[in-house]
């Protein structure tokens, strides 16, 4: 640290000091300028620090899962399958049982052995169902948690063993302390996934805090509980020397040898030449590889140190893993008005005003925004406090994909409760309000209504053309509108039932989801997504992968997991860590990259 103060570049740095140790030390450099003497290279850089980082930090790290022959999966064929190679752990059924059942077609060479190794995680997951797209995910979770939909809570089918001789160097990269958006969130919720599918590998979740159990039938936990299990998750397994925290990343580059070609920073061109000292690389390029037959990569960014300060970094890596998460940036509505100083898009900004008392029962309606489960917390918050609720959705109260419809009564029932007011406290079923508090509505001659809602077709009698709407005391649902404007006098106007209508509120929380940042990457990541034309979105347009290795399809050499690839659960985003680790244990064993001194050099 005292090194990065004062300002000492690469170069400045003892030689034998090794390479995670220059990492960790985050020299100060200019953002436009490349050291004199090459940054180090990783074979991993992990960018994200919440539990998917965590988890493929630890499988990294020398932690290797083998089938625990004292136990028997309630799947039979899964379990024969295990069996078949049962002395080798999960990330290293290389050519074994696959090889052994569907006998070897293929000449073993270099290329064809890692087809090998990916059709290997496809004969496990082969059958497997489960509440993820990525079957790998589904695969690990079914060893982690057997049979854990149908309600049960059988013992997972893996032990764990350290091998300290099969480390994988890498550096994980973390805008706050480990755990990523755990942290930010409001503490006194509760999880939607039970406390223990939130735990990770190696560490009983009912361990860290103290076996807490609400009730006989709800083992939910706190964002609070959640962050501070994986907080002191990676002290426990020595993971934190790998972690580098209060870390932005700001540019990821792919250098190539040979071709001046596009940058992967912003989109801009960059044709800077690097002499690795291995090879001359380039900014980017098709078939980009190094002298080991791989891709480099550099990232770039800067550590924020003593409150404002901040110290730029360059490394170098081999490999990159986005485990970013998607709530950097929330969903906006594009509407006018929605910058006005009144205009939130975060439950936090409720919670603040409630604990601030600026908002109480004599306050202005809360408008929400939403039909998620971030809204219905939102409502729960609001209406806990004694504030009045205008809640505004677009989708059918009927609509089989509410959220709300999946979720059992008995282990949700403060969400069922914001249903069933959803249901029965709408506009169009209200309960008078004595006239001196009635809202009043306010003519609008012309408005603009909403990309995604159709223009308003005003008659007779509607809102727009003076007549007023009464509202329930406590809450009042908008099903099928949505909002066209806010108006700086803190009025709002709604559209739905061909009327518009328009309320004088306290503040408004546009909860529609939120979406991932990936402004680091060329053109936002967009041209990574399923659909390159549209923005990565983790629901309806996720990064496009190896659905085995979670290798990024367009990037060799650059893989995502968790949300980015549509896992947005704790409990699927390990099998992400699963693949992508098995797949790098797999290459850099083939180039004897692994640490083979006992980890001595490994810090």
């Amino acid at each position: 640290a005292d090194q990065t103060r004062t300002g000492r570049v690469w170069s400045d740095l003892p030689h034998r000091v090794p390479v995670l140790a220059q990492a960790a030390a985050m020299p100060l450099l200019e953002e436009t300028t490349l050291p004199q003497e090459q940054p180090p290279t990783l074979p991993v850089v992990i960018i994200g620090n919440g539990p998917s980082g965590i988890c493929l930090s630890y499988l990294l790290s020398g932690y290797k899962p083998y089938l625990d022959t004292a136990t028997v999966h309630p799947n039979p064929i899964l379990y024969r399958k295990l069996q078949e190679a049962k002395h080798l752990p999960i990330t290293e059924q290389v050519e074994n049982s696959f090889m052994f059942t569907h006998k070897l077609f293929y000449t073993l060479n270099s290329g064809q052995q890692t087809l090998l190794f990916f059709q290997d995680l496809e004969y496990l997951s082969e059958g497997l169902e489960g509440r993820s797209r990525n079957p790998v995910a589904v695969l690990f979770d079914t060893l982690l948690h057997p049979n854990a939909d149908f309600g049960y809570e059988f013992p997972s089918v893996l032990k764990w063993r350290t091998d300290k001789y099969q480390q994988i160097q890498h550096l994980v990269l973390g805008k706050g302390t480990p755990g990523g958006a755990w942290h930010a969130m409001e503490g006194s919720m509760l999880t939607v996934s039970l406390g223990i599918w939130m735990e990770l590998p190696g560490v009983n979740y009912r361990d860290l805090t103290n076996g807490k159990r609400r009730d006989v039938t709800s083992d939910r936990a706190t964002p609070e509980e959640i962050s501070s299990y994986y907080k002191d998750y990676v002290k426990l397994k020595g993971l934190h020397k790998n972690f580098v925290d209060n870390t932005y990343v700001t540019s990821v580059q792919k250098l190539c040898r040979g071709h001046e070609l596009e940058g992967l920073q912003n989109g801009q061109e960059d044709q800077r030449v690097v002499d690795s000292g291995n090879g001359r690389f380039e900014d980017n390029g098709k078939g980009c590889e190094n002298n080991a037959g791989g891709t480099l990569w550099e990232v770039r960014g800067y550590r924020q140190v003593q409150s404002d300060t901040h110290v730029p970094f360059s490394l170098f890596a081999e490999n990159v893993v986005l485990a970013t998460g998607a709530s950097d940036s929330p969903v906006r509505l594009a509407v006018e008005g929605e910058d006005l100083p009144f205009v939130f898009h975060s439950i936090s900004d409720l919670c603040l005003a409630v604990s601030q008392e600026k908002l109480d029962v004599n306050s202005d309606p809360v408008l929400v925004v939403g039909a998620g489960l971030s809204a219905a917390d939102a409502v729960l918050c609001a209406c806990n406090s004694n504030i009045r609720v205008l809640h505004v959705f677009r989708k059918n109260i009927d609509n089989p994909d509410l959220i709300f419809k999946q979720l059992p009564k008995t282990l949700y029932p403060e969400y069922h409760k914001v249903y069933n007011m959803m249901s029965s406290q709408t506009c169009t079923h209200v309960a008078s309000w004595p006239s001196s508090n009635r809202p009043q509505a306010v003519s609008i001659a012309s408005s603009v209504c909403a990309k995604m809602c159709p223009k308003p077709q005003l008659s007779a009698g509607s809102i727009a053309g003076g007549s007023s709407i009464s509202l329930f005391p406590d809450y009042t649902s908008f099903p099928e509108h949505c909002v066209v404007s806010f108006q700086s006098d803190m009025k709002c106007l709604l559209q739905g039932d061909n009327s518009l209508k328009a309320f004088k509120i306290s503040m408004a929380l546009v909860l529609i989801g939120t979406n991932p940042n990936l402004f680091f990457l060329k053109d936002q990541g967009q041209y990574l997504g399923q659909d390159p034309t549209r923005p990565i979105f983790c629901k309806q347009n996720p990064i496009d992968i190896n659905p085995y290795t979670f290798e990024c399809t367009k990037e060799p050499g650059l893989f995502a997991m968790g949300p980015l690839v549509g896992d947005n659960f704790v409990r699927f985003l390990k099998g992400g860590a699963l693949g992508i680790a098995s797949c790098l244990l797999k290459r850099l064993k083939k180039r004897e990259k692994l640490i083979s001194n006992g980890g001595k050099n490994f810090i």
